[in-house]
């Protein structure tokens, strides 16, 4: 599967959210079984490159000319201001996009300028992210980051709540352009040790932990 046009297809976060929660209800309330992760998702490694977002911090070092480098933060319009040019897009971009339109926006005032952009600080953009949702003891959105897995997320969101229904819990992913909804085994892997039940993550993961009702 190509991951470029699997990107494509995260074209709206809003809709895909706003699915997810239904999910989540449908979930919680045990109505629907949905498939496991196909084995040859099951330890996908996905090569991709990361893409800016708003709340990026970069650095930015304009060989030989250290008076012109600078630091600063991707605003929330996904614009950056530099020394020279203060409203230049880079969200949406490559670090490395965003230093050859540097060098392009320099060129004006320095003689063939060559510019580094060192990122730190990773929010990312929402397709290149994790958003975990439900019973979860902190729900958050993860930037996503290659060899990443389900125990790794669950890890950072600090596992799961005395109410959660980890085994009720779907991962909503998008395949080829179509939504896709797999069944999980959390309490299988957290509770029992089931290693069996870890799955690799996807740029655009959504993770439901669904809540017990007994």
């Amino acid at each position: 599967m190509s991951y470029n046009r699997t990107l494509r297809s995260l074209r709206s976060p809003v809709a895909k959210l706003t699915a997810a929660l239904a999910i989540l209800v449908l979930a919680g309330c045990g109505w629907g079984r949905y498939p496991p992760v196909p084995e040859a998702q099951r330890n996908i490694d996905v090569d991709y490159d990361y893409v800016l977002g708003p709340g990026d911090a970069v650095s930015i070092f304009v060989w030989g000319n250290e008076e012109l480098s600078s630091g600063g933060t991707i605003r929330p319009d996904g614009k950056l201001t530099t020394q020279l040019v203060e409203d230049l897009q880079a969200s949406g971009k490559t670090s490395t996009e965003l230093a050859r339109d540097i060098e392009v926006a320099y060129s004006e005032y320095v003689r063939e300028p060559v510019v580094s952009v060192i990122v730190s600080g990773f929010r990312g953009v929402p397709d290149q992210s994790i958003r975990v949702l439900g019973e979860a003891t902190s729900p958050k959105r993860i930037p996503f980051r290659k060899h990443m897995t389900l125990l790794d997320l669950l890890i950072q969101v600090g596992g799961l709540t005395a109410y959660a229904d980890g085994n009720k819990s779907v991962l909503v992913r998008m395949v080829d352009g179509k939504e896709q909804t797999y069944s999980l085994r959390i309490d299988d892997l957290v509770k029992d040790a089931d290693i069996s039940a870890n799955v690799a993550l996807m740029p655009g993961d959504i993770l439901i932990i669904a809540e017990s009702w007994f």
